[in-house]
């Protein structure tokens, strides 16, 4: 059986100001984001956050 390789993908999260960060965290961003690749059955190679 052959093993079909995954799609590697980076998490990149942000938030730019105050108000977003307590509306729409980084953590809710993350969590959101990993159920998409999970979904999707991508590989997460790497995150990246930024404030």
């Amino acid at each position: 059986m052959e093993k079909t390789k995954k799609i590697k993908v980076y998490l990149y999260t942000r938030v730019s100001t105050s108000m977003q960060i307590d509306g729409y965290s980084l953590d809710a961003q993350k969590t959101r984001m990993k159920a998409f690749c999970e979904f999707n059955e991508y590989e997460i190679a790497g995150e990246y956050e930024e404030m």
